[in-house]
Parts: structure tokens; sequence; C-alpha cells
């Protein structure tokens, strides 16, 4: 029998027992905080063996940390769980040891947040190394965590996320159906890190302050005590706030202003400057100018583009479920009804509301000063909603009425009706379980049959989702 072999089973190579080590190493350290001490022996001869910095293995030690001291390993956190296939079809199983040592290092320092006090600079520390697993798993820092960021980016071998060499002799794992999974779980740590924080003491203090980072989680404890802040912790908790709204609503802008709005208005002439030119048109209409002889097009005439647009008045009503369980959909829905506001011939109205309605389109252009007037929590009865909102539609056929809520309702029959009431008027009704960045929202199931009966299913999942709903009745 070959002494490569047991029982005719291959026996593993030396690089298959390293990566073992470090990911039993990593297992005895999320589930059994008493992990012997020989993992943590024999990781460091790993690491060591395969040249890679012993601060790996050091809980207390930040990626960025690492990262600094050893910068040639910044590139290989980008994209390090998505790895593409090996050139000849092989398994690198050397690479496949360093990666794990990189892998078991975002995962413990992002989800073994240990306990108790939480200061500014842990979680500044936390969300900084949130940011590098998102790297890894080939999105941009704060995707997966309802930030500001964009989507999730292409990755290798076309997108598929998975964590190499976690299997024994296997195909690698396609990981990829596991990101919305990750997006609510860092979501979670976060926010449980931020109500471990003495939030109001670090607000008092502007050195602290200025190391906090803004997140959802964040935005919504500040919006929650932002009635128990005054002075210096209340001007801080504003300027985070604001800092939020900027970011996010830098983002959503980009995608409203990706579309054009309303027809082309052929009955105004074509402006004359370059950018409007009709190269094609005016080559194909010049083309009997031709002089064979000379090799050259004369041109009698240039031709442009229209660019104008047709535009019809139009309502957008925004009923946003202000209880806590929709804050981060009020945070989004605020911030892009705010952009859809300043767009020309869009008249935005917009509500809030838990057990009480409050119209907020006053302010519907400024996002910051619709959230600072914003109560969160309570039970959700979206018939004082409704009774606000259904005298704003004066013409149906030219309004939209976006309804946010999770639709766990007290009266469900009544509020129903109503809005099947809205439908049957003309007007366009997007019923909205979640506009996360993460996409997830738990919906009432009775609801959800009823609007999909209606013929108006609800929408769940990126805001992105009702940006091109928006989009689509708005042209």
């Amino acid at each position: 029998m070959s002494e490569a072999s047991i029982g005719g089973v291959p026996a593993p190579d030396a690089d298959e027992n390293r990566r073992q080590v470090l990911y039993w190493r990593l297992l005895a350290r999320l589930f059994d905080p008493e992990e012997q001490p020989s993992l943590e022996s024999a990781s460091l001869g790993v690491v060591e063996d395969i040249g890679l910095p012993p601060a790996l293995l050091d809980p207390g030690a930040s990626v960025d940390s690492v990262v600094q001291r050893h910068p040639e390993l910044a590139a290989e956190f980008d994209g390090l769980m998505t790895p593409g296939p090996e050139e000849d079809g092989g398994r690198d199983r050397a690479a496949e040891v360093r990666r794990a040592a990189l892998v078991s290092k975002v995962l413990l320092n992002v989800f073994a947040s240990g306990s108790g006090t939480v200061t500014a600079e842990q979680l500044a520390r936390w969300q900084s190394d949130a940011g590098w697993l998102e790297r890894a798993l080939g999105c941009r820092p704060g995707d997966l965590r309802g930030g500001r960021g964009g989507g999730v980016r292409a990755t290798r071998a076309g997108g598929g996320v998975s964590l190499t060499g976690t299997g024994v002799g296997g195909p690698t794992p396609d990981l990829s159906r596991l990101i919305p999974e990750i997006g609510p779980e860092l979501g979670s740590i976060e926010a449980g890190l931020v109500q471990r924080m003495r939030l109001r003491e670090v607000l008092a203090d502007p050195a602290l302050a200025s190391r906090l980072t803004p997140s959802m989680s964040l935005i919504e404890q500040l919006l929650r005590d932002k009635d128990n802040l005054s002075g210096v912790a209340l001007a801080n908790a504003k300027a985070l706030i604001r800092r939020y709204v900027d970011e996010v609503a830098q983002v959503l802008r980009s995608q409203v202003e990706k579309a054009t709005v309303g027809e082309l208005d052929r009955s105004v002439p074509p402006k004359r400057v370059f950018r409007n030119l009709d190269l094609d048109r005016t080559i194909w209409k010049n083309l009997t100018n031709w002089s064979p002889e000379e090799e050259r097009l004369y041109v009698d005439r240039l031709y442009y583009r229209h660019t104008s647009r047709k535009t019809t008045p139009q309502r957008l009503i925004v009923v946003v479920d202000q209880s806590g369980s929709m804050v981060d959909s009020m945070v989004n829905c605020t911030i892009l009804a705010s952009i859809f506001a300043g767009l020309p011939k869009v008249d935005v109205h917009l509500i809030a509301y838990d057990t009480q309605a409050l119209d907020l389109t006053p302010w519907a252009h400024d996002p910051f000063e619709t959230l600072l007037r914003t109560k969160l929590g309570g039970g959700t009865d979206g018939t004082v909603a409704m009774a606000l909102a259904q005298p704003k539609i004066a013409e149906p056929r030219n309004t939209v009425v976006v309804w946010i809520s999770d639709f766990y309702e007290w009266r469900t029959d009544e509020l129903f009706e109503s809005m099947a009431a809205v439908h049957r008027s003309g007007a366009k009704f997007i019923p909205v379980g979640s506009v996360t960045s993460s996409g997830r929202g738990s919906v009432n199931p009775w609801f959800r049959e009823k609007f999909k009966d209606l013929g108006t299913p609800v929408i769940s999942g990126h805001i992105k989702k009702l940006v091109h709903e928006l989009k689509t009745f708005l042209t």
C-alpha cells in the first residue's frame, strides 16, 4: 500500500493539515471560549511557516493595524472570499492555507465582538473590520450593513462568493446565497455594540464623538435618544445624522438621475450645441454631397438631437411607518422623497405614522429636518395615515402612493379596503415591505397575499427596486 494513502483513502498533505488547524482554531474561538491551547500554538506555527505575521492571530489587533504594518496584505483581503478558479483547474493548497489564515482574522474580529461596555474607539475599530469583511466578500464597505455603498461589486469568476478550502477534497462551495444573511447579522452585531456603548457620554465629548462613523445602527439610536440630548451632545448627534443623510443622499441621487424623465418633446427645436450633434444622421442626410474625386463629404446642414422632454405634473405621496422595526426604510425613503421633491413638476407629500400620523410635507425637501421631527417606536395604525393621504389624491391618474411598512397593523381589514379603493381610483399604489441596503424585511403574509391578488405586489428588497418603480411612473 502506498504511503500516501491509508485504506485506499488519500492521506492529507501538510497544507491540508495546516488549513484544518486554522479552521479548527476559528471554530473554537467563535463557539468555545475554552479552546485548547494546543490549537493556538499549532496555528502560530502554521502562520510562521507560511510567512504571515503572527499579529493575524492576535484578537486585539485590528485588520487596519495589521495592514498598516504589512501593506502588502491589503490586496489579499480585497475579494479574499471570492477567489476565482485556478488557471490549470487544480487546487493550490498552499494558497488555501494562506487564505484560511486571512479569512480567520476578519471573521474573528467581526463575529467575536466580546461583551461589556464598548468605547467609541472599539466601535470604530469593529466598523473598520466589518468593512474589511465586506471587501473580502466583494462588496464595498458599508454595503451589507445598510450603508452608503452602491451594491455588491462584480466579483471574479462570474461573481460567485465562495470560501475556498473549507471542505475536504470536494468542490469549492458557492456561498453567494449567504450574503443576504450576513448583512442583517452584521447590522445586529453593530446595533448591539451601539447599545453597549455609553452613547450620551461619547456624544458629550467632541473628541470621542469625532471617532464615531455614522451607520444605520448608530443613526437609529440617535433618533431614539435625540429628545433626551442637549447642548454639545445634541449638536454632535445632529452632525452625525446630517453626515449620514448626505452620504446616502449622494448615492440615491445618482441612481435617480440615471434615468431620463418624460418623453421627447419634438415641438421644441433642439439646441444647436456640439453635445447634441447627431453625427450619424448628419452624414446620412448629406451623402448626396459626396465627391468621389476629392474623397470628401460636403455638409450642407447639421442635424441635432432633441433633448427637451414632455413632463406632466405628478404627485408623489410617500407614507412611512415610523415604528422601530422600520427605521432603515424610514431613513432611506425620507431621503428618497427629498430627492424626488427636487425634480421638476413632481409634487411630493410625506406622511409618517405609528398610532398617530404626522404630515411632514413642509420639510419633505430636507430629510435631515424630517428625521429630527420623527419619533420612532410605538404601534402601527395605518388608518390614521390614510386619513391624511386620501384627501391629497386630487388627480388619481397622475398620483402615485408609496406605502412603506411591514403591514403588521391593528385594523387590517379597514386599512386594506381603503388601500384597494386608492388603487381602484386610478392612482398607482405601491406597497413596500422594505427598502434597505441589505434587502431584508418581514411583511405580514396576510397583506402580502391581498396585495398580490389586487395586482399590486409588495416590493421587498434593495431600495433600487423602489427607485426603478418611481422612475417608471414619473416618465
